[in-house]
This record gives structure tokens, C-alpha cells and sequence, in this order.
């Protein structure tokens, strides 16, 4: 991160929005001044998906980013990649992806596979995100021309097809994805791409924008993210993983934890010790996601009294009028892949 981002940022997970109250939810983080909002994938009956719920949340907001959960394992890559971009076309620019990879015997029986186990899962995630970045470079910019004179509504020389193959030693079924994709190249070229730093060493460190770190408690998690940057370099922002659980309404936070079900590091108790806690936390990381016990109790909290102060203390960056989640990330919109080998083939044309 440059040093005009030393501030950091924060993101809040919104899993506990229903349905009909993603939209109450996703303006209520803007407003309170959140620089992105996150989508579990849980499956819960009758709910819609991460992705879905993301997509919603896009016309209804402006400034905060929409970072749903897409797993890799059971879901066709080729749909993963033309979903995303649609999200980042919804969003006009905010969206990203948090890639899952988790064992799940009613997903795979749900698509007629076997279940997914250990190393595997890492490789079926690095494999899907090879396929959504080569299939998103597989329109160049400016390939919709919309001419009318000549009746061309795409110029076919910015087309490509993506020629991917999983690799030697693929754990899994092996595929093919020749593309190219059915949508345009995303408004940000690539989406930043987010991985749980468990699923480190499978997925290479460059295929990768942000990762996701957890520890089991407060105290160890600063440690973990130092540790975690030594591994991925100054390039890929490292982005701490938090439970919150504050003092709100007169009922102390002790008692109303509820038990984590990620394993995450939990904060319980007032505005201001999270308030502190943040500043010191946001030092060594490039970012922050809560994921509050109770959504519209702690994003009340947060927004009242926990977010104004670090903004005031110079520990949060601005939010981004009209910018794109790589703008947040700091990462420059990168070319297509595929464009500097065929321009050679267009000269003249």
C-alpha cells in the first residue's frame, strides 16, 4: 500500500440481513461510513445467495463496495466469472470477490460430484480464479463498438478465447474452459480477488488481491497479520478478520455473545475499547472486517461512536466518492492479457 494509504479501512459483513432487509442494511453501512460490505454464502433455505444479495445491494448504494462469498468447489467457474462481472456492471465498479473453498458433502450430492477434501480444495480455488481472470481479459476494452454505419456491434479482433486447462495432477475431475466470456470485460478490468489465508500455498500469491486472516483471539491477531504480510509482500493488502459484540442500549456486551462459528477473533465490550483496539489493529493491517453479533445493534454502535473517532484519530482512509474497490485496494486498472499479443494483428486496421 502507498503511504497516502497508511490509513486503513473497514469493512462490516451483512450476513445478518434478511431478504427484505439488505437494502436497510447495505445504506445503513454507507451512511455510517463503512468502505465495503461483505456477503456470506451460508445456505440457509429460501435465502438468496451471497452474490444475489450483492447484486441488490448495487443499485441502492454509492460509495461502499460489495464483496459477496462465491465458492469455487461446486459452483461452474465459466458462471462464477460472467456473474461477477454483472455484479461489478451493477455496482458500477465496487464489486469483489471472496473466494470460498470449503468440504461440503450436500453441495457436492446437490450436483451429482464427489465431495471435495484437503489440498484439493485449495486447487479447484486456484483454478477457478485462473479461469474468471482469463476469461474476464477475454474482452479487450473496446471491444463493443456499437457502429452503426457498418452494422458491427463488437469488434471481433478484441475477442479471445481463454485456452484454459487444469493442470497435471489436478486432484479433481479435470475441465477445459475455452471461452471466450458472453459478457464484457468488467468496468475494473479484473476484480479484486480475496482468499482466506488458509487457502495459502495452493493459490499463488499473484493470483490474489487481499487476504483474509483470522486468530482465535484478539491478542494473537495482529501477530498473525504481520506474519501473513511476510508471506504475501507489501502487494496484496492483508485484511484482519473480527467478531464485535459492544455494550449497546443499556445491555452489557458479556451478555449477549453468541459463540463464533468461523473461529475468528472476538471483541467484547465498549465503543471506545474497540475504538482503541481498531487504531492499534489498523497499524499493521491494510484493512479490517467486523462481522457484528447482532447487525443493526453493533452497526449502530459503530456508526455512532466507533467509526467517527478513528476517522478523527486519522486511522481510516476517506470513502471514495465515484471510485472502484481496486481504487480502495490501491491497485491500478491493469490491461487485458490479451490485448499487447494481438495488437500487433490490428495494426492498420
Amino acid at each position: 500500500m502507498s503511504d497516502s494509504q497508511a490509513a486503513g479501512f473497514l469493512a462490516i459483513e451483512l450476513d445478518g440481513a434478511g431478504w427484505d432487509g439488505i437494502s436497510r442494511a447495505v445504506l445503513a453501512a454507507e451512511s455510517a461510513g463503512f468502505h465495503a460490505a461483505t456477503f456470506t454464502d451460508a445456505p440457509v433455505p429460501g435465502r438468496a445467495n451471497a452474490l444475489q444479495r450483492a447484486a441488490f445491494a448495487g443499485p441502492v448504494s454509492r460509495t461502499i463496495a460489495l464483496v459477496p462469498e462465491v465458492d469455487t468447489v461446486y459452483t461452474e467457474p465459466f458462471h462464477i466469472s460472467t456473474q461477477l462481472a454483472s455484479l461489478d456492471y451493477v455496482s458500477g465498479g465496487r464489486a469483489g470477490w471472496i473466494v470460498t473453498a470449503a468440504e461440503s458433502p450436500e453441495a457436492a450430492a446437490a450436483v451429482g460430484r464427489s465431495s471435495v477434501t484437503g489440498a484439493a480444495l485449495g486447487q479447484e480455488a486456484a483454478a477457478s480464479i485462473e479461469v474468471s481472470r482469463r476469461l474476464w481479459d477475454s474482452w479487450e476494452d473496446g471491444a463493443v463498438i456499437r457502429d452503426v454505419a457498418t452494422g458491427r456491434y463488437i469488434d471481433v479482433d478484441k475477442l479471445h478465447y481463454a485456452d484454459y486447462e487444469t493442470p497435471a495432477g489436478f486432484a479433481g475431475p479435470g475441465y477445459s474452459v475455452k471461452g471466450p466470456s458472453i459478457i464484457p470485460r468488467p468496468l475494473q478490468g479484473q476484480l479484486p480477488v480475496l482468499v482466506p489465508a488458509s487457502l495459502l500455498g495452493e493459490v499463488p500469491t499473484e493470483a490474489l488481491d487481499a487476504v483474509l486472516v483470522s486468530a482465535p483471539t484478539p491478542e494473537l491477531l495482529a501477530a498473525e497479520v504481520r506474519d501473513v504480510r511476510s508471506r504475501v509482500g507489501a502487494s496484496v493488502a492483508v485484511i484482519a478478520e473480527l467478531d464485535v459484540v459492544l455494550d449497546s442500549r443499556g445491555q452489557a456486551a458479556a451478555s449477549r455473545v453468541v459463540a463464533s462459528d468461523g473461529g475468528r477473533a472476538a471483541f467484547v465490550g465498549t465503543a471506545e475499547g474497540l475504538t482503541d483496539f481498531l487504531a492499534d489493529l489498523l497499524k499493521e493491517a491494510d484493512g479490517v472486517r467486523l462481522n457484528p453479533a447482532s447487525l443493526f445493534v453493533d452497526l449502530e454502535e459503530l456508526g455512532r461512536l466507533v467509526l467517527p473517532e478513528l476517522r478523527r484519530r486519522g486511522a481510516l482512509r476517506p470513502v471514495l466518492q465515484d471510485g472502484t474497490f481496486r481504487d480502495l485496494l490501491g491497485l491500478d486498472r491493469p490491461a487485458s492479457r490479451y490485448a499487447s499479443a494481438a495488437a500487433p494483428a490490428r495494426t492498420g486496421k
